[in-house]
């Protein structure tokens, strides 16, 4: 099998034809789920206690402040990661051109959760989260989509569901139908940055 290299090239054309890059075992395999997993952001549901907590600023919520940390603690988690050195110098290079976001919670001047993705016209394709603080994460994916909210992104993609996911209303929908909102989305001018 011929080893695809993970340069910015590789990877937009990878994600605009709903496709991402995980590493299985040290091998870099490629994927395209059906049915994909969204979180639609009119439906997204915050549960109350979670609610409290986002508007009660226990967090520092930042942007791409530190998305090389993100990535790298979320490469280091206890239960394994599909994240590799290779993708976290590739996802990095991508942050380092605007297309990669970290979205931080930081507590008492500490990094204690976040999540990174890749943004694209106006699609968001979340990659992976982390966090060392109870709902630290959490945090983050309420402030990544009052973001995306605001900014007028269309979809946000969340690849699988996982029962994390769940308590915020993710749906699984056919590739089919994930693909065509995919090009809608891809053809917006959505500025996921400041």
């Amino acid at each position: 099998m011929l080893a695809v290299p993970l340069t910015p090239e590789v990877l937009v054309t990878a994600y605009a034809n709903g496709i991402f890059p995980m590493d299985v075992e040290g091998e870099i395999q490629w994927f395209s789920p059906d049915p994909r997993a969204i979180i639609e952001l009119e439906t997204f549901h915050v549960p109350k206690n979670l609610a409290r907590k986002y508007r009660s600023r226990r967090f520092d919520v930042r942007f791409d402040a530190a998305f090389p940390q993100v990535i790298h603690a979320c490469a280091n988690r206890h239960e394994g990661t599909w994240i590799s050195k290779e993708i976290e110098v590739a996802y990095t290079r991508l942050h380092e051109l605007g297309l990669a976001h970290s979205v931080e919670s930081w507590q008492t001047g500490e990094l204690v959760g976040g999540l990174y993705g890749v943004a694209l016209g106006g699609a968001f394709f979340g990659e992976s989260m982390f966090h060392q603080a109870t709902d630290a994460s959490k945090i983050a994916l309420v402030a990544l989509v009052e973001r995306l909210r605001q900014r007028e992104f269309s979809i946000l993609d969340v690849q699988f569901t996982t029962p994390h996911l769940t308590q915020f209303g993710v749906r699984e929908i056919p590739r089919s139908d994930y693909l065509a909102r995919l090009q809608a989305a891809l053809d917006q001018h959505c500025q996921f940055a400041d």
